[in-house]
């Protein structure tokens, strides 16, 4: 069986594909990644063994400037995005049984796959983004910034109205040219009658939370076996655990000066730093030797190491900080990253930073609550809940989707 397993996003969009395909392989099945070209992405796969079928544009190419995108930029990629899944996984899901999609709504996937004549499978990390009685859209490039009257059925109609504008007339010309008829709402034709949430249960309880009966399989972690490099290794023998801080590929949404904020807290707490330079290039504020600077890195590895977590929120990072039982500050900037603060200052396992430009005052008090026993305690709990086999749960599923 072969699988092919589509996305385009950061590198929380992109590293979960490749734990589902490892965890495919090892069931006998072949997978392969049809992903945005970043060099870190080539480089990911390349490790796991993974083929990778270029997808679209870098991710870095559209974020990393110095200003997040616009909404003039949104909606030209969103139609380049469409155009790509069709030219892109129309030339290899012939020889595919199943056809697996995520991260930014990949408009096109499904429809190749109902030309191909195979299973489509849409599958999300949170459950930020589906419609729900519970909870309001986030705002879309072409939303109007709803009214205090506005309920939040009337949101999810207006949602599902901006992705209609951002992809509908692509998709529907894409769909024309290869005999398929016109969708009247894409978003719905995207997330089909029952989404797949490759989520953790604890982190992300989802039972009445949306307007599906979600098919829960728990995250898609790839396992990392790969030493510290000798230097990070050295730095943590050295003294206490450091606080760890990254923005990950956040890139121009990082904070003003997170670096410097963020050292001068921790110090003020009597603890060391190891900051992750990421995409946004996160660098040593002068030549102390309680700073650390690493670039990509083991994280599984690197959190059971370290005080505490600061971070943006992403899914992925938020999870791998549970599981190691770490406590966390989530700095949230966009998209679900609010969630994933909120369900760690519920839980017990760390401080949602709400105020999205972080002082040193105010890290540091977000980091007396983190780096108390009580909070490290409950970190240490939840971790012992956190399930390791949500890939290999998933692999499964695809198996009886494809010889369905």
């Amino acid at each position: 069986m072969r699988v092919l397993l589509t996305t385009w996003g950061s590198r929380g969009d992109v590293e979960p594909l490749v734990g589902l395909a490892v965890a495919l392989r090892e069931l006998g099945a072949e997978a392969l990644v049809a992903a945005p070209p970043d060099e870190d992405f080539v480089k990911l796969l390349d490790r796991a063994g993974v083929p990778l079928v270029p997808l679209g544009p870098t991710v870095h190419s559209v974020v990393a400037g110095p200003k997040p995108p616009t909404g003039k930029d949104a909606f030209k990629l969103a139609p380049a995005l469409v155009a790509a899944r069709f030219e892109t996984l129309g030339a290899v899901a012939g020889k595919c049984d199943v056809v697996v999609a995520t991260g930014l709504l990949p408009a096109g996937a499904r429809d190749v796959a109902e030309k191909r004549g195979i299973p489509y499978v849409y599958a999300c990390f949170h459950i930020f983004g589906l419609p729900s009685r519970k909870f309001a859209p986030g705002l879309r490039p072409g939303t109007p910034v709803p009214g205090e009257e506005t309920t939040i059925e009337e949101r999810w109609e207006q949602d599902a109205a901006a992705v209609n504008g951002l992809y509908g007339p692509a998709l529907n010309s894409h769909r024309a040219a290869i005999g398929l008829p016109p969708v009247d709402n894409v978003r719905d034709h995207v997330f089909t009658e029952r989404p797949w949430l490759a989520a953790d249960p604890a982190l992300c309880p989802s039972e009445g939370m949306t307007n599906f009966d979600l098919v829960q399989s728990g995250a898609w972690i790839l396992p990392d076996d790969r030493p510290l490099p000798d230097g990070l290794e050295a730095f943590l023998d050295a003294g206490e655990p450091p606080v760890y801080v990254s923005f990950g590929s956040m890139a121009a949404y990082a904070p003003a000066g997170i670096a410097r904020e963020a050292t001068e807290a921790a110090r003020a707490q009597g603890r060391r730093v190891v900051l992750g330079r990421g995409w946004a290039g996160l660098e040593a504020i002068d030549d102390a030797d309680d700073c650390f600077v690493v670039g990509e890195v083991n994280q599984q590895a690197l959190f059971r190491r370290v005080a505490a977590v600061v971070h943006h929120g992403g899914a992925g990072t938020t999870t791998t900080a549970a599981r190691a039982g770490v406590p966390q500050v989530v700095v949230p900037r966009i998209a679900d990253q609010p969630y994933w603060a909120a369900r760690v200052a519920e839980l017990g396992i760390g401080v949602a930073h709400e105020n999205p430009a972080p002082t040193a005052e105010s890290l540091s008090a977000a980091f007396a609550t983190a780096l108390a026993p009580e909070t490290r305690a409950q970190a240490a709990a939840v971790a012992g809940t956190i399930r390791d086999d949500g890939a290999t749960v998933a692999a499964k599923l695809l198996l009886d989707v494809a010889g369905s």
